[in-house]
């Protein structure tokens, strides 16, 4: 499949909220919730998108013509690039009635599997999105990432158990999810945690444990004191709150303090193979991309996540090649510009 033929196919199955658009940056759906939109004025989601495309790369092919490698590794497994699938629940509700969670996620997971990457999956307030989750991750031989919400622990840790059922390699909690409103007012308490609370939680977790939705320095200290493996810089797609800074914006400054003590990966409106570098030039060690991976799932199923895949992990490859990077490592701040 090209990329026009899953958008012409996905506009045809998703429901009245996402329009599909060639280029998902954010404007067209801009506050739509239920649906891909953002909170308040939708503006966190658009400049995610924006700050990615005022950074430039810079083009240096006087050196070496050898074969870029865009292999990398997280927590004992190796993926074809450095780019995952991030994480989204209760589509039927936000994206249209074709696919239920249990059938979006066993397409989305097998397919990510078979392409040589992984996919986060999410959560809900209906058990049913973790459970169908949690099923696909089995399924795909632990091949993914549950991410759960910040719920009350009674609640987490039995989502924590079905994730070390599901065999997951990591399983991750975003945090920033206490933003959203099914979280508020409910009993027993759900919603932000204590850094105390958030070490208990990964002390019981028996996995790599993922805190996403760090956007400050500070945040990013409190999440390795806590014992994380690994950090989202995230915003939730400007989800939770109106007027946050990119994440592209404060990358630089958190992957800098955390000065490889964990892991740094990034989202929030990276939707290009080229994005992708430029991320990794800022010192993060991978990217997750939500949006564009449910409209390959409707628009494509298999066939869909394959060719986004594909097409995002050779216009990786042609960066990074015209950059003089032949691995991931090659990649430094010197590679890009940014006013």
């Amino acid at each position: 499949m090209t990329q026009r033929e899953v958008l012409e196919q996905a506009r045809a199955s998703l429901g009245p909220y996402c329009k599909g658009c060639e280029i998902c940056n954010g404007r067209a759906c801009r506050n739509q919730i239920p649906g891909p939109g953002s909170k308040g004025a939708g503006d966190t989601a658009i400049r995610n998108y924006d700050k990615w495309k005022e950074i430039r790369v810079l083009m240096d092919t006087i050196c070496e013509n050898r074969p870029v490698d865009t292999s990398c590794h997280l927590f004992g497994q190796e993926f074809a690039y450095p780019f995952f699938a991030g994480p989204a629940g209760a589509v039927k509700l936000h994206y249209g009635e074709k696919y239920g969670d249990r059938e979006y996620n066993e397409i989305l997971v097998a397919a990510c599997a078979g392409a040589g990457i992984a996919a986060f999956t999410g959560d809900g307030t209906d058990p049913e999105v973790m459970r169908a989750a949690t099923s696909a991750i089995k399924a795909g031989g632990g091949r993914g990432v549950p991410t759960i919400k910040p719920w009350n622990l009674e609640t987490i840790r039995e989502k924590l158990k079905q994730a070390r059922e599901s065999r997951a390699f990591a399983v991750a909690m975003d945090i920033d999810a206490a933003g959203l409103p099914f979280l508020k007012n409910m009993t027993p308490p759900a919603g932000s945690k204590t850094t105390e609370e958030l070490a208990q939680i990964i002390r019981e977790a028996g996995l790599p444990f993922i805190v996403k939705g760090v956007m400050t320095v500070r945040g990013a200290l409190k999440a390795r004191e806590a014992g994380a493996a690994a950090i989202v810089v995230s915003n939730h797609g400007g989800r939770v709150l109106d007027q946050c800074p990119a994440t592209a914006e404060v990358l630089p400054d958190i992957a800098r303090a955390v000065d490889g003590a964990m892991t740094v990966l990034v989202d929030g409106g990276i939707r290009s193979g080229t994005d992708i570098f430029k991320a990794l030039a800022l010192g993060a060690d991978g990217v997750l991309i939500c949006r564009p991976f449910v409209t390959a799932v409707y628009g494509g199923a298999h066939e869909g996540v394959e060719e986004l895949i594909t097409r995002l992990g050779a216009e990786l490859r042609d960066t990074m090649a015209m950059c003089g990077a032949h691995t991931l490592a090659e990649i430094t701040r010197d590679m890009v510009w940014k006013m």
